[in-house]
């Protein structure tokens, strides 16, 4: 079994829950303001923020770290071991 990159929408919704999880008043993935980072034409990172608290998704090392208003890390999920693996066609 292979396993593949989580989806973005796969992530957004552990990073509404998880911001959830922490107090912040929101209902669906549409009021997190997301920005998707490109080093070298290459899709890199995604940044998620609300209220007083902000994520960021390192796609080529398969973490997401959340932070508070003071940039104080809160939580690390590992995509790659905390997501239930998906399964590549052969």
């Amino acid at each position: 079994m292979m396993r593949t990159e989580p989806l973005p929408q796969e992530v957004r919704e552990l990073v509404l829950r998880t911001f959830q999880d922490f107090g912040a008043a929101i209902f669906c993935s549409s009021q997190v303001d997301e920005t998707i980072l490109i080093e070298e034409g290459r899709h890199s990172a995604r940044s998620y923020r609300v209220d007083d608290f902000w994520a960021m998704w390192l796609v080529r090392v398969g973490v997401v770290q959340f932070y508070d208003a003071e940039g104080e890390m809160l939580r690390t999920i590992n995509l790659l071991e905390d997501l239930e693996p998906q399964q590549m066609a052969a």
